[in-house]
C-alpha cells in the first residue's frame, strides 16, 4: 500500500486515529535532511504487517511538534493500535541514522508478537 499522508486530524492527545500497526514518519518540508529521507521512507513495503504514514511538520505551529515532543525532523514514531511503542529522532544537523528504517520495520514486525 502507498504511504498515507496524515493530516493533524488523525492524531488527537499523543494518539493515531488509525488501527492496526502504522510507521510513521514526522517530516517538515524545509529540512533537507527530511527531503533527502522521505524517498527511502516512502519505498517502505511493510505488506501486510504495518502501514506506513506521513505527518507534515511544516507548520512551526503545527499541534504534532508539541503533541508528540518531537524536538527534531526527521523523526519515525511506530504506533500499535493508535499507542507510540517505538520511536527515533534525528540528531541535530545530522538527520536520521542509515539503520533507522531497519528498526522502524523490526519495531512494526515485532509489535504483538
Amino acid at each position: 500500500m502507498p504511504t498515507e499522508l496524515l493530516p493533524p486530524e488523525a492524531f488527537r492527545e499523543g494518539r493515531l486515529l488509525r488501527d492496526g500497526v502504522w510507521v510513521v514518519a514526522f517530516l517538515a518540508d524545509w529540512c533537507p535532511f527530511c527531503r533527502r529521507f522521505r524517498p527511502s521512507f516512502e519505498a517502505l513495503d511493510g505488506g501486510s504487517a504495518f502501514r506506513t504514514g506521513i505527518a507534515d511538520l511544516s507548520d512551526d505551529g503545527s499541534a504534532l511538534w508539541d503533541q508528540f515532543r518531537i524536538e527534531v525532523v526527521p523523526a519515525i514514531v511506530v504506533f500499535s493500535n493508535g499507542r507510540p511503542v517505538d520511536r527515533q529522532e534525528s540528531d541535530p544537523g545530522v538527520g536520521l541514522p542509515s539503520h533507522a528504517l531497519t528498526r522502524a520495520r523490526a519495531a512494526a514486525t515485532g509489535v504483538g508478537k
